[in-house]
């Protein structure tokens, strides 16, 4: 059977509330065309059967649910189907039989497909969209040291007018995926409806990053000697002299290079107000001497704390941060005094790590990180607001992809997978 025309006259897909979606159609017309072959004995007849179907209406509810991993998923669905007429032409060895039962006919016809419409429209929400469905990340790796938990925590509520969906949205070490952030922070609530889909993050999606990164160890950078310019290598040396001179277990103290660990001694921690996203920050900074043929000489330990401006965007389906120190301050954990002595560092070392650490960071933050929609649709239209303690994105949809292309791309990756394995 082969589906030459279809005119969808009136359809429209509606939120059904406490269940899911509702696909109607009114009063469309589907024209199709099939090969019948019948031998028997001597008895022989080959011909072809064109049909056209008027008044072709059906509704079905998609009921929405979670599965246990936490995906969206389609968990059952009501059908119901009519066809108010039909007419059908014959050709063929036996042509002129056919037309004369034409009206026996064409009612059988048209009460086989009435039976077929719903198992039809069953397998394409059942199977097709829940292989959709099967594209959007879940719980995915981000890079080789923390993953990300989209997963749903209640199953789609559905009003009149919205779909409203409640994600994880939690980073976790990949190293140890249990060690995870307590929630903590405000509720988003979202109240714009001129977008095609809006979407709330609050602190604690940031917060989670920083604390898997934090946990994963990685908030830590050794930047030798070779690295720094001239002048700032320079500063360092005349202000760390005496340390240097008396501390070093060499000859040529002078001669021996340095080297600056750099690293966060807390998890960041992200504010977000109508203003703007902060990001505070405290660490820790080691200046060292790395004589040739001795050990390691720690010539001072200073203590920093930083505010960094967040700038966050969405470009199709990445959400990616830039940030920018702002606020910065710099104190030695021993004494008052050589805090004191280091004020003439503070604001060369904020150039330093503004030119040097902070490109570092940002080609990381940049990359973004995949945010939970199926493959073939995109955010185009992008707004994003500010408010107390989480941002809203809003975005129109962009369907780049069909459900054939995408549900054939899907199994070609199952294969694959499954090969490889």
């Amino acid at each position: 059977v082969r589906i030459v025309d279809l005119n969808l006259s009136s359809a429209a897909l509606l939120f059904h509330p406490n269940t899911g979606l509702c696909f109607q159609v009114h009063n469309s017309s589907i024209s199709i065309t099939f090969h019948r072959k019948l031998f028997y004995w001597l008895f022989h007849d080959v011909g072809q059967v064109n049909a056209s179907a008027d008044g072709v209406s059906f509704e079905t509810v998609l009921m929405l649910g979670r599965n246990a991993a936490g995906r969206l998923k389609i968990t059952n669905m009501t059908c119901t189907a009519a066809i108010s007429s039909l007419t059908a032409q014959f050709s063929g060895t036996l042509k002129s039989v056919y037309q004369i039962m034409s009206v026996f006919l064409t009612m059988g016809i048209r009460f086989l497909l009435n039976k077929q419409i719903c198992p039809v429209l069953s397998h394409a929400a059942l199977v097709s969209l829940n292989t959709m469905m099967d594209t959007v990340p879940v719980r995915t790796p981000v890079d080789k040291y923390v993953g990300i938990d989209y997963s749903l925590l209640s199953d789609p509520k559905v009003m009149s007018d919205r779909l409203d969906m409640d994600f994880r949205g939690m980073f976790y070490p990949l190293e140890n995926e249990n060690e995870t952030l307590a929630y903590r922070g405000v509720v988003p609530v979202v109240k714009e409806m001129n977008r095609m889909l809006h979407m709330a993050v609050s602190e604690y999606f940031f917060d989670s990053a920083m604390f898997a990164y934090y946990t994963a160890n990685v908030l830590r950078i050794q930047i030798p000697e070779s690295q720094m310019s001239l002048d700032f290598a320079y500063l360092l040396r005349t202000t760390f002299f005496g340390a240097i001179v008396f501390q070093a277990p060499v000859t040529s103290p002078t001669k021996a290079p340095l080297l600056l660990e750099l690293s966060v001694t807390a998890p960041p921690h992200c504010t977000i107000k109508p203003s703007g996203v902060m990001v505070s920050v405290s660490a820790l900074m080691n200046v060292l001497l790395v004589p040739s043929n001795s050990p390691t000489v720690t010539l001072a330990t200073i203590i920093m704390e930083a505010k960094l401006s967040a700038q966050v965007t969405m470009k199709s389906k990445s959400l990616s941060i830039k940030l920018d120190l702002k606020r910065f301050k710099m104190f030695s954990p021993k004494s008052t005094l050589e805090s004191l002595a280091l004020i003439p560092l503070q604001t060369p070392v904020k150039a330093f790590l503004k030119v040097s650490i902070l490109p570092i960071v940002n080609k990381r933050t940049m990359r973004g990180v995949q945010i939970p929609l199926p493959e073939g649709i995109d955010l185009i239209k992008e707004v994003m607001e500010n408010h107390m303690g989480f941002l809203t994105i809003g975005a129109d949809l962009h369907f780049y992809k069909g459900l054939r292309e995408v549900i054939e791309m899907n199994k070609q990756v199952q294969r694959n997978g499954s090969t490889t394995a």
